[in-house]
């Protein structure tokens, strides 16, 4: 393991300030929707430990604080410690099945005292950690079989526990990780036939599965015609062939018997197969009409009569993006959107620039969680995916999430700050 010590001329010489600063500011931005999400005449001031606000600033500053640990750190501690990080919150996602508190039919929250820790948020940084440890280990080749299920397995065995809690959305988030290993050199198809499966199911909700399958039998036949003389291709698509039509059969299975009842009305409003603005998709139609009430600039700071008469639910959490949009209006949030594409491009140059392919690793996959959480908490506010609940990275109310995202981040600004050594897992 090469020495990764800090720069002799200064500790914060080589920290990348200006992550820091977008960091700062969309904390900032954050504590201040929230205010005014729940404000109340009764308690009018910026600090009341009684109030969501208040407790997020004591959120804040403790991450601040666990920031400014996280720098103080030897890069090697994240390395070293990296497995065992993962076996503790693998150990709690177990713990939160036994002890865990049911909260909005999800028993994800482990009660200590007044406050309630959410293992699923810290399990997604020990599993980034130990992907970017295992992947950077000598002989290690994502297009090797044994090497890919062995991510997928580092990968999989968390995204199953959060499963049995049950929290579609923290799982789904785990899914983004398959950025990582494209960007280790996992073949793009497989993206594509990700991307070809979402299709898939789509169609198959929308349409007759039996339409669907003569469809794509008759595609099959007709690629593998038209490639007839390449007969390992023309086997390759007739396998791409039985997969798809099984696939499509499944589709209906999962649907009528693996989702609950309450995902199962989510894709159907979001697919318009049904309308239901009185229960299900309320929170959606509200959420859509506080952001369009906004129009161009916002009814101002405190103003949202939507966020003030709490029509929209889980204002301050999953649909503060709401506030975003009623009080800021439309340019509010492309400043908003800005802030995060920014921080998302920085945090790609961080990466790249890396000497270490453990800080490469460990950089594209904070890029790739945060990428996922920005994009489905927007997109759910405007009804564009299902609603699935995952907060908005340091912007929604929330002390597991906050802490969490605040370690993602500075682990990566830390190993940026000694990007020109090199640590090894060997």
């Amino acid at each position: 393991m090469s020495n990764s010590s800090t720069n002799q001329r200064g500790f914060f010489f080589n920290v990348d300030w200006l992550t820091v600063l977008l960091y700062l500011t969309l904390c900032a931005i954050g504590w201040f929707n929230i205010h005014s999400a729940v404000f109340d005449p009764k308690h009018p001031g910026f600090v009341d430990f009684d109030t969501n606000y208040g407790k997020q600033f004591i959120f804040i500053m403790s991450s601040i604080i666990l920031a400014i640990v996280i720098l103080l750190l030897d890069n090697r501690f994240f390395i070293t410690f990296a497995s065992i990080f993962y076996i503790i919150t693998v150990i709690l996602l177990i713990a939160v099945l036994v002890v865990g508190r049911n909260v909005g039919g999800n028993q994800a929250w482990i009660p200590l005292g007044s406050f309630r820790l959410q293992p699923s948020e810290f399990a997604k940084v020990t599993t980034v950690l130990l992907l970017a440890r295992y992947l950077s280990g000598t002989n290690i080749r994502i297009t090797e079989p044994r090497s890919f299920f062995s991510a997928a397995a580092i990968i999989g065995l968390p995204m199953l526990l959060i499963m049995l809690q049950p929290d579609t959305g923290s799982t789904l988030v785990f899914c983004s990780l398959i950025f990582v290993l494209y960007r280790e050199g996992l073949s793009p198809y497989f993206l594509i036939i990700i991307g070809l499966m979402i299709v898939l199911f789509v169609l198959t909700l929308l349409y007759n599965q039996i339409y669907l399958v003569i469809g794509v039998v008759i595609l099959g036949l007709l690629i593998m015609w038209t490639l007839r003389r390449f007969r390992q291709v023309m086997f390759t698509v007739f396998i791409g062939m039985l997969i798809s039509v099984a696939f499509i059969f499944s589709v209906k299975y999962i649907y009528l018997h693996v989702l609950k009842q309450h995902q199962k009305e989510r894709i159907d409003i979001l697919l318009g197969l049904t309308t239901d603005l009185r229960k299900k998709g309320y929170n959606v139609n509200q959420s859509k009409i506080a952001i369009g009430s906004g129009k161009l600039w916002g009814k101002g700071y405190l103003q949202g009569t939507q966020t003030k008469y709490s029509f929209v639910p889980e204002q301050s959490t999953d649909f503060i993006f709401c506030t975003v949009g009623e009080e800021w209006g439309f340019a509010g949030s492309v400043v908003l959107i800005g802030l995060y594409l920014f921080l998302l491009l920085r945090l790609l140059m961080l990466a790249e620039r890396q000497r270490s392919p453990f800080s490469r690793i460990y950089g594209y996959g904070v890029a790739s969680v945060l990428f996922f959480h920005v994009i489905i908490n927007i997109g759910m506010t405007v009804g564009v995916v299902p609603v699935i609940g995952i907060p908005l990275p340091f912007i929604s109310y929330g002390g597991s999430s906050l802490w969490s995202f605040t370690i993602l981040l500075f682990i990566m600004i830390k190993l940026d700050s000694n990007r020109m050594g090199t640590i090894s897992p060997n």
